[in-house]
C-alpha cells in the first residue's frame, strides 16, 4: 500500500507556491459557522460607526415651541399692562400739573413780587446805612434850650409875615405849564438824568398845576389809581423841582412796607434815569418806611440850608402832623378800591 505523499514524515513542510490542501471556495459559508468580525458592531467612535438619532427628539422640540411660545405670550400680556398703567400715571400727572398751574400761578407771582421788591429796597437800605456809618460824625449833641412862650409868639408871627410858598411859585407860572406841556408829547428815551423820559398823562399834568399853582406846593391829592401812576406824578413834579431849584433840594420818600419802597425805587429809575447810587442819605432821593425818621431827615436839610420835597405813598393811612410844617410835600389820598386791594396784598 502505497503511503501519501503528505504523509510522508521525511517530508518536510511544502514549499511556497506548492498547492496544499485548501479549503474550497464557500466552504466557510457552507458550514455555516460566522466569522468573529461580522458578529461584533463596529464601535461608534470609530470613522465606519454612525449614531443613530434617539426616537424622543420631535417631540422634546415641539415640547420646547410650545413653552416659548407661552411664555413670548405671557410677556406681551405684561407689557400690554404696563403700558396701560403707565399711560394712566401721565394723565394723573398732567391732571395734577394743570392743578398745580392754575392755582399757584397767581400767589407764587405775587410772592415772587413782594420778594424782589424787599430785596430791593434792602440791598439799598444796606447801602444806605454803610453810607451814614462811614459819614457819622461822633461830636458831642449840643444842648437844646426850650424857647419861651414869647420867643414862640415872634416866630409865629414872622411866620404870618413870611410870603408864602405858592407866590414863589407863581412867579414861574410859564415855566411850570411849559414843563407839563412838554411831558405830555412823545417820551423821550435819552434824556438826561433827573428829566422825565416817560409822557406824562393829562390827568397827572392838570394835578401837578393845580398843586404847583393852586397848592403852593403843599397839599394832598387824589391817587391815580396805582402805584405807577404816582410814581410817575412824582416824578414829574421832581423834574420840575430839579428846573426851579438845581440840586438844592432833597427829595424824601415815606412808604410803610419794603414792598412799596421797592416799586417806588424802580419806578423813579425808570422814569427819570437814575442809578441805585442816586438813592441814598447823600444823594437826590432818600426811601423811608418810617414818618419819624424822615422827619428828622427833613429837619437836617432845613438846617443846611436846603429844600426837603416829601412824597407820601397812597398806601398810608394818614399824613404825621410834623410833615405839614414843610414847605413841600405831595400826598396821594388813595381810593376805597386801592385801600382794599393794599389789604390784600399785605
Amino acid at each position: 500500500m502505497t503511503p501519501y505523499p503528505d504523509s510522508d514524515p521525511a517530508a518536510g513542510p511544502l514549499p511556497v507556491g506548492v498547492d496544499g490542501p485548501q479549503d474550497a471556495p464557500g466552504s466557510r459559508q457552507e458550514t455555516g459557522a460566522a466569522s468573529p468580525d461580522s458578529a461584533i458592531p463596529p464601535p461608534l467612535d470609530q470613522p465606519g460607526g454612525t449614531p443613530h438619532p434617539p426616537a424622543t427628539s420631535a417631540g422634546s422640540a415641539a415640547t420646547a415651541a410650545s413653552l416659548l411660545e407661552l411664555a413670548f405670550t405671557e410677556l406681551q400680556s405684561r407689557r400690554a399692562g404696563l403700558l396701560a398703567e403707565i399711560a394712566g400715571l401721565e394723565q394723573q400727572r398732567d391732571r395734577i400739573r394743570q392743578e398745580i398751574g392754575a392755582h399757584a400761578i397767581g400767589q407764587s407771582e405775587l410772592i415772587a413780587n413782594r420778594v424782589k421788591g424787599f430785596q430791593s429796597y434792602l440791598v439799598g437800605a444796606l447801602q444806605d446805612l454803610a453810607a451814614a456809618a462811614e459819614q457819622a460824625e461822633l461830636v458831642v449833641a449840643p444842648l437844646v434850650v426850650q424857647p419861651s412862650p414869647l420867643d414862640q409868639a415872634a416866630t409865629a408871627a414872622e411866620a404870618v409875615s413870611a410870603p408864602a410858598v405858592a407866590g414863589q411859585f407863581s412867579q414861574d407860572d410859564d415855566l411850570i405849564r411849559g414843563a407839563l406841556a412838554r411831558y405830555g408829547g412823545q417820551p423821550d428815551f435819552y434824556a438826561d438824568p433827573w428829566k422825565l423820559r416817560r409822557t406824562l398823562e393829562p390827568a397827572g399834568a392838570a394835578l401837578l398845576e393845580e398843586w404847583f399853582l393852586n397848592q403852593g406846593g403843599r397839599g394832598a391829592q387824589p391817587s391815580g389809581g396805582s402805584r405807577n401812576r404816582n410814581v410817575l406824578v412824582a416824578a414829574a413834579a421832581i423834574a420840575v423841582l430839579g428846573e426851579l431849584y438845581g440840586d438844592r433840594f432833597q427829595t424824601l420818600v415815606l412808604a410803610g412796607q419794603p414792598e412799596r419802597l421797592g416799586e417806588w425805587r424802580r419806578g423813579l429809575q425808570d422814569c427819570l434815569g437814575l442809578e441805585r447810587e442816586d438813592f441814598g442819605p447823600t444823594s437826590g432821593i432818600v426811601l423811608f418806611e418810617r414818618a419819624e425818621a424822615l422827619i428828622e431827615r427833613a429837619d437836617r436839610l432845613e438846617e443846611r440850608g436846603e429844600l426837603p420835597f416829601i412824597v407820601v405813598d397812597a398806601g398810608e393811612a394818614a399824613v404825621a402832623v410834623p410833615v405839614l410844617q414843610f414847605p413841600l410835600w405831595l400826598a396821594f389820598a388813595a381810593t376805597p378800591g386801592e385801600i382794599a386791594s393794599e389789604e390784600d396784598l399785605y
